[in-house]
């Protein structure tokens, strides 16, 4: 059984930093494909942005536009934690987020934006952003 524990959110002022933290366990965590994506009040859950790893070539990483230059995914495989580092936060990205695992490397961009090529999901933390 895979568990995700996210920790780190909390308030911040726009053009504050926060780093999220999610923490995998019950499984090989190096060859997972993990994500992140956030849920505002009244909208569909968004794709942030992934981490993807093979064998062949080496890491991939993707973000939504809205975040591109301002949030970054460090991966620790030896803590089998992935973050998500957020930069320059504006109060548009106050929104729940969750970090989502997928247990085999999803290759293009298209099929990491999915949320159901992900079977596991982590329990969400709210970032909130004042202006």
């Amino acid at each position: 059984q895979v568990q995700l524990v996210e920790s780190g959110g909390g308030l911040v002022q726009a053009g504050g930093s926060l780093r999220l933290s999610c923490a995998a366990s019950g499984r090989t965590f190096s060859t997972f494909t993990m994500a992140w994506f956030r849920q505002a009040p009244g909208k569909e859950r968004e794709f942030v942005g992934a981490i993807a790893w093979s064998a062949w070539s080496g890491s991939s990483i993707w973000y939504a536009d809205s975040v591109k230059g301002r949030f970054t995914i460090p991966r620790d495989n030896g803590k089998n934690t992935v973050f998500l580092q957020m930069n320059s936060l504006k109060p548009d990205d106050t929104a729940v987020y969750y970090c989502a695992g997928a247990t085999s490397n999803l290759p293009t961009r298209v099929r990491a934006e999915r949320r159901y090529e992900y079977g596991y999901w982590g329990q969400g933390t709210q970032v909130t952003v004042s202006s």
